[in-house]
C-alpha cells in the first residue's frame, strides 16, 4: 500500500479530477523539473530564443547537448524516490563530460558506433536543498532507446537522497524552491 494515499494532498496531486478551488489547477501527478541549460551557460534560454539550437560565437545550446566555453555537457534525468510511494520526481539536469566521452555519447546517439557504457560526469545544475559550491560527482549512465541518460551522484546528500528517497514535505519545498509553490492548491 501507498502510505501517502491517506495525506488528502497526494491524492489530490494525483487526481486529474480535483481542481484547487484556490486557483482552479488541477494535475494529476507529480510534476517533473527540468533546467533549460547547465548554469555556466551565460547566453540565455534555449526555450525563449525561438529555435532549436542556440549559438553564440563557439558556444551552442540544443535540447539535449551543450558546448559552453570549451567544456561539453550532456541533458540527462535525475530520480529522487518519494518516501511512503513507488514513485519518484524526475529531474531534467545537464552534467559535464569529458571531450572524449562526449564524442562517445554522441556517436552512440547517432547510432555511428553503438555501445556507450556511461563515464563520469558532474552535476551541473543546482537542485534546491542539494546545493553545492562544487559539482556533484557521479555516472552518466545509458538511457534505453528514445531515453535520456541518467545521473547517480557519487556520494554526499544528493546520492543518498537518491537511495533514500525524499518526504512529500521535501518534494512541495523542492517544487517551491524552483518556482511552482503548490501548497496552498492542494488543501481543502
Amino acid at each position: 500500500m501507498n502510505l501517502l494515499a491517506l495525506d488528502s494532498r497526494w491524492r489530490r496531486l494525483h487526481d486529474p479530477e480535483w481542481i484547487s478551488p484556490k486557483s482552479g489547477r488541477s494535475f494529476g501527478g507529480l510534476i517533473d523539473i527540468g533546467y533549460d541549460h547547465p548554469d555556466p551557460w551565460p547566453h540565455g534560454d534555449l526555450a525563449e530564443c525561438g529555435q532549436d539550437v542556440l549559438e553564440v560565437g563557439a558556444d551552442k545550446l540544443s535540447a539535449d547537448l551543450c558546448r559552453c566555453d570549451g567544456m561539453r555537457f550532456v541533458r540527462a534525468m535525475l530520480a529522487l524516490p518519494i518516501n511512503g510511494s513507488d514513485e519518484a520526481v524526475q529531474f531534467a539536469i545537464w552534467v559535464h563530460v569529458g571531450d572524449a566521452d562526449f564524442y562517445r555519447y554522441l556517436e552512440d546517439a547517432t547510432g555511428e558506433t553503438p555501445g556507450f557504457a556511461g563515464c563520469a560526469a558532474w552535476l551541473m545544475n543546482d537542485i534546491p536543498g542539494f546545493e553545492s559550491d562544487t559539482p556533484f560527482e557521479g555516472q552518466l549512465i545509458p538511457g534505453g532507446a528514445d531515453e535520456r541518460p541518467t545521473f547517480e551522484a557519487n556520494d554526499g546528500p544528493l546520492k543518498q537522497a537518491q537511495a533514500e528517497g525524499i518526504s512529500f514535505e521535501a518534494l512541495l519545498d523542492l517544487y517551491a524552491a524552483t518556482g511552482n509553490d503548490i501548497r496552498a492548491d492542494l488543501t481543502g
